[in-house]
């Protein structure tokens, strides 16, 4: 172990040794140990924590832990102060450098005689170290939640990586459940504005008078019921960052005032009579093409423009096959982390309805499926009976079928779609001959043929 500061054996004496000893031993030989007050200030930085993120002790003893390590929302050691147990999840704290690790990490909040929040001991464990997390899928990354390795994801988030960096407002286009929120909150996270506010609003969740006041706020007595003056996103956003979620549905009546803020950085609050001025940066999303929308009259030309600045195209989980495999033991290996049951394999038979399904709800329903299947399941191999309904109902139609001629003519060889048929299934020989539209047999000798590894 490392330095410690001089209120940590108080810390310790006060938490009591045996609580202290049960949670070491839930901890594993490497990764970073250390231990923060109720405040969030680091009292005690292990040579792993050293180690790993760059920073010697000296150096931030007595600091607060989420400006140290540059923690994102809802990863910060204080929230644990409604904890009584250890919580285990993925965080993506800084290192000296200014990279970003992915980690496990597992944290145990105490508390004094009088119930009291009195601190945490922390554990994070580089995740790269886990080769069931990344799934043995060789290239991938992990950023700010988004795991991926299929190409155009990846170029998606250098696009991300590039853009967060400037003030240029951005229009996230994706199916539902495809991840646009989290892509908002990275581009934040990694912006200079990432220590002010980041505020989202659903624009099809209120009806327009609500959706207005909610936005831009209001003045005292500017509608029945407007008893005081309520400050709107954009005023409390001031500094930060604006996430309009399916800004499609904005009303037409809004767009103009939306417009306003974009060209002037001032609006107007209902009922009031003076512009307010603020900074906030813009991001936005939506399901729909605004093209289409402009060419219907729902939406302003105009709007979609200063919207738009930079596209971020986020494709669905069907046109992503590479990832299924790689966020399925993500996933898995999440629940395996807290939960009762410990999954370290998928049969052959649920593999293939996983790899052959649409996923229509994309990343969010895989999630959903991983957690069914956790729920109703039992032992340690994943099976069809622990998938849901609608994958045992019938068959689905296999990936072979799905790929139009089109698109197997873009492979120069045989050797080209074995590859990806391995790649695809994480090595699984059954699924990747059916995504191949070969048998196992033939797939086996094709495999061989072309001395391909698994």
């Amino acid at each position: 172990m490392s330095q410690s500061s001089p209120f940590f054996n108080r810390w310790l004496s006060q938490m009591g040794p045996d609580q202290v000893i049960a949670v070491l031993t839930d901890l594993v030989d490497a990764g970073a140990v250390f231990a923060v007050d109720a405040s969030g200030k680091v009292l005690f930085w292990s040579k792993g924590a050293e180690k790993l993120f760059g920073l010697p002790a000296e150096s931030v003893l007595g600091k607060p832990c989420a400006q140290t390590l540059g923690c994102e929302e809802g990863q910060d050691p204080c929230g644990l102060a409604e904890l009584g147990s250890i919580k285990a999840q993925i965080v993506n704290p800084k290192r000296a450098n200014g990279q970003r690790v992915t980690c496990y990490r597992t944290a145990r909040a105490f508390f004094g005689a009088e119930g009291q929040f009195a601190g945490a001991l922390e554990f994070l464990q580089p995740q790269a170290s886990n080769e069931t997390a990344l799934g043995k899928q060789g290239n991938s990354e992990s950023f700010h939640g988004i795991l991926s390795r299929d190409p155009a994801m990846l170029e998606a988030i250098k696009i991300i990586r590039n853009v967060a960096e400037t003030e240029a407002t951005v229009l996230i286009r994706g199916e539902s459940g495809t991840g646009k929120e989290l892509v908002a909150r990275a581009l934040h996270q990694e912006s200079p504005r990432h220590q002010q506010p980041f505020l989202a609003i659903n624009c099809a969740a209120l009806t327009p008078s609500l959706l207005e006041s909610e936005l831009f706020g209001h003045v005292k007595g500017a509608f029945t019921g407007a008893v005081r003056t309520h400050a709107g996103l954009f005023q409390r956003a001031h500094g930060g960052t604006l996430f309009l979620d399916e800004v499609a549905e904005l009303p037409l009546e809004l767009q103009a005032k939306l417009l306003r803020v974009l060209q002037e950085q001032s609006f107007i609050p209902v009922g009031g009579d003076a512009a307010i001025s603020v900074d906030v940066r813009i991001i936005a999303a939506t399901h729909r093409s605004l093209r289409e929308e402009v060419k219907a009259g729902r939406f302003r030309e105009d709007l979609m423009y200063r919207l738009r600045v930079v596209p971020v195209f986020l494709p669905p989980l069907r046109e992503r096959r590479l990832d299924v495999n790689l966020l399925l033991w993500h996933n898995i290996d999440l629940h395996n982390l807290h939960g009762r049951r410990h999954v370290d394999s998928i049969a052959p038979e649920a593999m293939r309805r996983l790899l052959d399904y649409r996923w229509p709800g994309n990343v969010r329903e895989l999630i959903n499926v991983v957690e069914y299947a956790f729920a109703v399941g039992r032992g340690n191999e994943l099976c069809l009976e622990d998938l849901p309904p609608e994958f045992r109902e019938s068959k689905p139609q296999t990936i072979s079928e799905q790929l139009s001629p089109p698109k197997h003519k873009k492979y120069q060889n045989e050797a080209d779609i074995v590859r990806e048929a391995l790649q695809m299934t994480g090595g699984n020989m059954e699924a990747a001959a059916s995504y191949a539209g070969m048998s196992r047999a033939t797939f086996w000798r094709k495999r061989k043929k072309y001395n391909i590894d698994s």
